[in-house]
């Protein structure tokens, strides 16, 4: 291998060959749940390094694991530990290469962090509406590797829908320029949709060009505490109809994920926490595209509908944009208080909207019965169906030694009751090698021999991320 490493300082240069000292940023994953050993951890600066390095692994039939933010919570972006996996970090490519305000797209390359993506698009006064918890730390590439969803799904779509052209490395080390910014081309076959959500199975991502919107007039937001979940989904139903395409947000919280946040960031307020009669709190979200008053008069007759209805017990109407930001902040920070609770189980699944109430409550009763005194925080993107429906050990357990022994019979549980309800184990984390198993349980016969097909035909070396998705 001595050789290889000595060709990829060639291609990249010898500082950005990286073979010693601490590389935990590049082999440890985001969770803290897996760490690998790379063979080595080399840093492209464009598109031709990158496909230049694959070719020289494809030579000598060396593994590669892309990476972006390192950011993924389904070990999809991390080697393994048999040292034989090299790990291409795309963080060096960063540039915003296009800005077209007339076409309202923009092309950046694959290890632009997502904030700098927003960043960009609203210097010119335009919205790349993309947005995650983790949008400081995760990459462009990343994003679209995994068909990120985010807080504004039920407006925007996911990453997928955002995406207008891609520019992919294949596994020969061949370079597809599809950086097209066309909303219409029905030329053959769909290869941006191809790679996007491969999890860098299929091909290499190294620049894109996403979709950019106007910047709405006004953006109003909402805490709402409502008394069920059939009445948060009543709810939704009503934001629909009086906000339309303005409803850009619709977050539900469980009182015990919102009860972490208290404990935990005690600077943080969280309204309405602990009210018996309030065991949900939703956030909404509506941008539009008039003005702030228009906005407040659609936000406040649906709020007096949702009151008659029953649906809300309270509500309060952010005054500003820092009022906002701090409710938006506490719903954002539920993650990051429940690390804090100790070790869990998290499940990102998606369900038809109109079956989450009967899901909550037949699977909550379920590992009520199977594991009693066990805690759920349950939280996540209702207007798209995607709950963060995630257990915590009891509250005099050991958080760790139930992760161990608890974790494969709770996701069991969990899983068999997401299929029961139509619904799917992985909503927007993808599968990376932690679902796996899971995968090869819950898809198809026909889907997965179809997916087969694909990866034989277009990794037919099986050298890119080897493990994940489909497994080995």
């Amino acid at each position: 291998m001595s050789s290889l490493l000595d060709t990829l300082r060639q291609i990249v240069g010898a500082p950005h060959v990286l073979t010693e000292g601490d590389l935990s940023a590049w082999e440890q994953d985001w969770r803290r749940r897996r760490q690998g050993k790379a063979l080595a951890v080399v840093r492209p600066g464009s598109t031709q390094e990158v496909a230049a390095v694959v070719r020289a692994c494809a030579t000598t039939g060396t593994p590669i694991v892309p990476q972006g933010g390192n950011t993924s919570l389904s070990v999809g972006s991390t080697p393994d530990a048999s040292g034989r996996e090299l790990v291409l970090s795309l963080t060096r490519m960063n540039a915003v290469r296009a800005l077209d305000t007339a076409n309202l797209t923009l092309t950046a390359e694959a290890g632009c962090l997502l904030h700098q993506v927003q960043e960009a698009a609203q210097q010119a006064g335009l919205l790349f509406p993309l947005s995650l918890a983790a949008e400081g730390s995760c990459t462009l590439g990343g994003n679209l590797g995994t068909n990120a969803g985010g807080t504004q799904v039920l407006r925007y779509g996911n990453a997928r829908e955002l995406c207008l052209g891609l520019e992919v490395v294949t596994a020969q080390g061949e370079v597809w320029d599809g950086l097209r910014g066309l909303r219409k081309d029905n030329t053959g076959y769909d290869l941006r949709d191809l790679f996007i959500g491969s999890e860098g199975t299929l091909g290499i991502i190294t620049a894109a060009t996403v979709k950019l919107y106007p910047e709405p007039a006004a953006r109003l937001t909402a805490w709402a505490a409502v008394p069920s979940m059939e009445q948060a989904v009543a709810l939704l139903g009503l934001a629909h109809q009086f906000l339309g395409a303005g409803l850009t947000g619709f977050e539900v919280m469980g009182q015990f994920a919102l009860s972490l946040v208290g404990k935990h960031l005690q600077q943080l307020r969280v309204p309405f926490l602990g009210e018996a009669s309030a065991p949900w709190c939703v956030l909404l979200e509506n941008a539009d595209s008039e003005s702030e008053a228009h906005a407040r008069t659609r936000f406040e007759a649906l709020l007096e509908a949702a009151l008659d209805a029953g649906c809300v017990v309270d509500a309060v109407v952010a005054e500003n944009l820092a009022q906002a930001q701090q409710l938006w902040q506490v719903r954002e920070s539920i993650p990051l208080a429940q690390s804090e609770e100790g070790l869990n189980i998290k499940h990102d699944i998606s369900v038809p909207i109109s079956r989450i109430p009967a899901f909550v409550a037949h699977t909550d009763a379920l590992l009520q019965r199977s594991l009693p005194g066990v805690r759920l925080v349950n939280f996540g993107h209702l207007g798209d169906g995607n709950l963060h429906y995630n257990v915590q050990a009891p509250a005099d357990g050991d958080a760790k030694a139930f992760l161990h022994t608890q974790e494969a019979h709770v996701n069991a549980l969990v899983y068999e009751a997401v299929a029961q309800f139509g619904g799917s184990f992985s909503a927007e984390h993808g599968v990376g090698a932690l679902k796996v198993a899971e995968l090869q349980r819950y898809q198809s016969p026909v889907a997965l021999g179809l997916m087969r097909a694909i990866k034989q035909a277009l990794d037919p070396q099986q050298l890119l991320n080897p493990g994940r998705v489909l497994g080995a």
